[in-house]
């Protein structure tokens, strides 16, 4: 992509996100993702209606009447993008595809944390760790962030979950939000998706086109897998063919669906042909109502 269009494409997204973020999701993501505790702030006389438990016995000895303890949350988080940069995530069917979808997710969410004085890293990955932007707070960085989406061009084509999610557990040591955005087409990662989630909070954002949950009837049609560049030639026009892929897909959903929820893990669900502001919304009022 020539420098001019890659920063024509950061440029727009981070206008289309910015507005977003400052309509949509204002607060919500602060009230959503908590700090890591309280931590103290300062002493102040004692009110009427302050809880008798925060006073602060030192001080109030030294003055003679009672002080309490200021409490304030330990806001600052570490907001991690894991992003599936493997061949699928370059199909899209409608306007855009999976990887643009996924660039103006990470958009939102970087700009969430960025207004609310969060730090953000980027792991993108294949079959292999193709990149990794350590976490850090700032306009520049998140622009950084939405150019290397974009632009990154990605030694492998398969995708291998296992691999990134160990690799995010091993470098990254404190608790922190990650999200995992894919389309999940892979296997084996059951394990350790559930020890990550136990370490971190870890939420999956499941990336999805309208054609690969549906087999138009249209003849023979010729396939190319986008990971093996395998080519096969299927007949749509088949009823029994059309009924097996249908099948295999929500055999697969299903199993997720249950990985995500015996792992306690959330789960985002993304459709390419759609908005991804209402998925967004939907989870994060969610969230809010567990708290």
């Amino acid at each position: 992509m020539l420098a001019k269009e890659l920063l024509k494409q950061v440029r727009q997204i981070e206008i289309r996100t910015r507005g977003i973020v400052n309509e949509v999701f204002s607060g919500e993501y602060h009230s959503v993702f908590k700090g890591r505790g309280m931590e103290f702030s300062e002493v102040r006389e004692y009110q009427i209606g302050d809880d008798i438990r925060n006073i602060d016995w030192n001080v109030t000895a030294r003055f003679g009447h009672p002080y309490i303890k200021i409490f304030e949350e330990e806001r600052e988080l570490t907001v991690m993008l894991l992003i599936d940069m493997s061949g699928s995530l370059l199909f899209g069917s409608a306007e855009k595809t999976k990887q643009r979808i996924a660039a103006e997710l990470s958009a939102v969410l970087a700009f969430s944390a960025l207004k609310n004085n969060d730090k953000v890293g980027l792991i993108l990955f294949t079959d292999q760790i193709e990149k990794f932007v350590p976490p850090r707070k700032g306009r520049s960085h998140v622009l950084r962030i939405i150019r290397d989406i974009l632009s990154f061009e990605p030694s492998g084509n398969k995708t291998d979950l296992r691999s990134a999610l160990e690799y995010f557990n091993s470098a990254i040591k404190k608790k922190s939000i990650a999200f995992l955005i894919s389309d999940f087409m892979d296997e084996g990662y059951e394990k350790i998706i559930r020890i990550v989630g136990k370490k971190h909070d870890l939420i999956g954002i499941v990336l999805e086109d309208p054609r690969e949950k549906v087999l138009p009837k249209a003849g023979l049609i010729k396939f190319r897998d986008a990971e093996t560049g395998e080519i096969r030639v299927i007949d749509t026009s088949s009823k029994i063919v059309r009924d097996e892929f249908y099948t295999f897909r929500k055999y697969n959903e299903e199993k997720r669906t249950q990985l995500f929820r015996s792992s306690r893990i959330d789960k985002i669900e993304v459709d390419t042909d759609k908005s991804y502001v209402k998925p967004l919304v939907d989870f994060f009022r969610l969230r809010e109502k567990r708290w």
